[in-house]
């Protein structure tokens, strides 16, 4: 899939940043940080952290592969699991709706204006 994207976004995405050290493919401990903070993977293993597949193994042991992944607390901002399959072959997500309004906190709520120094002669203003 990263090789598809460098072909269609060369000046954007690179093949060798997903790369370990080695120059292979990781998602566990050895995973380069662009694997890790892209999307592909965090849908990839999103909630697979919580998943303890056998017992005495490590919560995020990944039997394909055979290590831990690399990051197991992956969190989605814009997009929420609608389906997933029993063996997780099969993963479906929704785009989740923006929010009516950004949050800002109470000091920055404040407006601060500057009182004119000239009193308005008006009667009844």
């Amino acid at each position: 899939m990263v090789r598809i994207a460098e072909g269609e976004h060369p000046k954007i995405i690179r093949e060798a940043d997903y790369f370990t050290e080695n120059g292979e493919y990781s998602v566990g401990e050895q995973a380069s940080q662009t694997m890790l903070n892209s999307i592909m993977y965090k849908m990839s293993y999103y909630r697979f952290g919580e998943m303890n597949v056998g017992y005495g193994q490590q919560p995020g042991m990944d039997r394909t592969r055979g290590y831990v992944i690399g990051k197991t607390d992956v969190t989605l901002t814009h997009l929420e699991e609608a389906y997933t399959t029993e063996n997780w072959l099969v993963r479906i997500y929704k785009v989740k709706k923006p929010e009516n309004r950004p949050t800002i906190k109470y000091k920055e709520r404040i407006v601060k204006s500057k009182r004119s120094p000239y009193v308005s002669k008006k009667v009844g203003f």
